[in-house]
Formats: structure tokens, C-alpha cells, sequence
């Protein structure tokens, strides 16, 4: 049997030969066009976005005709749909195509590219849906069939709720309520997944690594100091395809640095004209800021009396208090509020 697209050039080939035989003594001489050569390439990348609403179909204007040749114009793309309830899905039958949506098309401007786009919003849930399109560039001029794409159709599930996320230092714990409804107020009878979507510093939020099972997740790929904004979306899982439901609300969080530098170590302090001198060996630490000595007399509390700034690891307490007195120091680092190190052994000076 011959096929829809071979009948269409074979009956061009008739009428242009025909046209000929009745022109042939009206003057004019031009030579007969081919097919190929005002006949569109076919669609190579019709593709689909399902979203909790419907579908979004887009696909690229042909640029060239069959035999190579730009394209000025598409007057229009037939698309061809088909619906198949899921239970009644036959793989090796013929796809049942009842559907025809005429899609307007457009001039193209030369060196560049241009996208097509169609909204299907009346699905029907249990449902399969086939699509493919075909452009034209004027009567009877219709390309080849583009590639087919399919989907299920299903009613989606209702988003996650109560997402809250708790930032610590170089993590946020995120957790939410279990889904267990569709949109629809219905109970879910098939397997459900989570995935999640993030985005940095006010950047548009993305699908952000494997969809989950459990409702709760730890982010450790994260800088301390930016802003990390979260949501999240359930799918339910069917034999025949996935079906997203909306996204959550947003929850935000800023993981803090809360980790001190290291404790201080090797401190000494010595009696000397000049005061107490107090020394000590420098802490290797990327967000080091400087050192806090303490100093007490016995039977008393520490008190701060100096904070030394890098890179100096030496303090002239020049006014001490005369007797036994102890000193100790601590490391702290570049936060606001700073992160304290614990105070070091102390060194006495007598």
C-alpha cells in the first residue's frame, strides 16, 4: 500500500507535468519545479514538557527543503494526535492518529532559527498521547512525517507541604509532610517520589540531584555565606510514564561558618622590665583572624586584656598586677559574630 507522503509527491509530479502539457504553447518557459525542491525537510526534534497543568509541544522551523534549498516561508504545521486509554495500550499496533490541529507558521529570516510551540491543555487522565507534525509550504506541499513523541497523562499529585529548612555550618537539613493525595483530594494508589529543586544566591531554582523517597534530605554541597533557596516536587511513578505534581512553597536558608580555629598551643610568659611578655605558636587556619590573651590571678576568673591581629603571635602585658599570674590564649576567626577557640593551657609568670 502506498504511503500518505508518497501519494502527495507522486500527485505534485502529476499536476506539475500536467501543467506543462496544457502550457506548453502559452508562452511561458519556465522549467517545471520539483518536489524536492519546495518540499520541507521534516522535523527533527519535535519534542514535549508535561507539567501539573497539560503538555507543551515545540519543535524547530525546517530550514531547508529536500533538495537542500533555504526556506522562506512555512505557511503552517499539521499536528497529528492520538489518544490511547493506558489499560487498552497494544506496543506493536499501529498508532490510531484521529487528530489534526493546524498550527499557523511564519516567515524565517535567513542564518536563523525559529521554534514553534502548542499548548495542549484538554488531557484526560489514564490516557496515552501520541504527537507528530508535519510542515507545509503551500498547497499540497506537506514534508515527511517529524519524529513521535509520547506521554501519560494522569492527575497529578498535590504539592509537599510545610517544607523548613535549618542551615548549619556547611549544610541545610531540609523536611516536609508526606504526600498522599492528587490534586483532586483522591488517595494515591501508585509509588511516589520527591524531587528537589534548588537555587543559589537568587538564581532560578533547578532539579537538583535523584529523586528521593523519604521526605527529608541533608545538602552538604553548599558555601557558607550563600543564600540557598529550596522547593519541592512529588511524582507519582506508572507503568507507562511519570506525572509531576506542582512544586511546594519556597523555604530559604544561609549555611554559617560555626567551627572555631584550633586551639592555641606552646604558651609561654616571661617577666621582663618592660611587663609580661606572652608568646605562642601561630594556629594554621584559612579564615584565621587573630588571638585573644587572657590573664588571672589566683583564685580569680580569666579576663581578657589584649587582642593581637596577624600576623603577630607575641603580647607585652606592660602593667601587670604584681604576684603569680596566668595567661592563656584563644584563636578566633573572620565571622561576625566570631567563632572562639577554647583558651589554651595556661602559662604562669611569677
Amino acid at each position: 500500500m502506498m504511503r500518505r507522503e508518497d501519494r502527495l509527491v507522486q500527485t505534485a509530479l502529476t499536476l506539475l507535468t500536467t501543467g506543462v502539457l496544457f502550457c506548453g504553447g502559452c508562452g511561458f518557459k519556465d522549467d517545471p519545479v520539483s518536489p524536492q525542491q519546495v518540499l520541507p525537510q521534516a522535523v527533527p526534534d519535535l519534542q514535549v514538557e508535561v507539567t501539573p497543568k497539560g503538555a507543551t509541544l515545540s519543535w524547530s522551523y525546517p530550514q531547508k527543503t529536500m533538495s537542500g534549498e533555504a526556506v522562506e516561508e512555512i505557511d503552517g504545521f499539521e499536528l497529528f494526535q492520538a489518544e490511547i486509554p493506558e489499560d487498552d495500550f497494544c506496543p506493536s499496533c499501529p498508532i490510531p492518529y484521529r487528530t489534526i490541529i493546524d498550527v499557523p507558521g511564519g516567515y524565517l529570516v535567513p542564518g536563523s532559527e525559529k521554534t514553534a510551540v502548542y499548548e495542549v491543555n484538554d488531557l484526560r487522565p489514564g490516557n496515552l498521547y501520541y504527537f507528530k507534525v508535519r510542515s507545509k509550504s503551500g498547497w499540497w506541499r506537506e514534508s515527511q512525517d517529524s519524529n513521535e513523541i509520547s506521554f501519560l497523562w494522569q492527575t497529578p499529585p498535590r504539592s509537599p507541604r510545610s517544607l523548613t529548612v535549618l542551615s548549619g555550618d556547611g549544610e541545610n537539613t531540609l523536611q516536609w509532610q508526606p504526600v498522599t493525595e492528587l490534586t483532586t483530594g483522591e488517595k494515591m494508589t501508585v509509588p511516589l517520589q520527591y524531587q528537589l529543586f534548588r537555587g543559589v544566591d537568587g538564581k532560578q531554582v533547578k532539579p537538583y540531584g535523584t529523586p528521593l523517597t523519604i521526605t527529608s534530605y541533608r545538602d552538604t554541597d553548599v558555601k557558607n555565606g550563600s543564600r540557598y533557596t529550596y522547593q519541592v516536587q512529588a511524582e507519582n511513578m506508572y507503568t507507562h510514564g511519570i506525572i509531576v505534581g506542582p512544586l511546594s512553597e519556597s523555604a530559604v536558608a544561609t549555611p554559617t561558618d560555626q567551627t572555631a580555629p584550633p586551639v592555641v598551643s606552646q604558651v609561654d610568659a616571661l617577666r621582663t622590665d618592660m611587663g609580661v611578655k606572652v608568646f605562642w605558636k601561630d594556629v594554621a587556619a584559612d579564615d584565621l583572624a587573630g588571638y585573644r590573651v587572657y590573664r588571672r590571678q589566683a583564685g580569680e576568673a580569666p579576663v581578657q586584656v589584649a587582642e593581637v591581629s596577624l600576623p603577630y603571635t607575641l603580647f607585652v602585658d606592660q602593667n601587670p598586677p604584681g604576684g603569680v599570674l596566668y595567661y592563656s590564649v584563644s584563636s578566633f576567626d573572620d565571622q561576625d559574630p566570631a567563632n572562639e577557640s577554647e583558651r589554651s593551657v595556661e602559662a604562669r609568670a611569677e
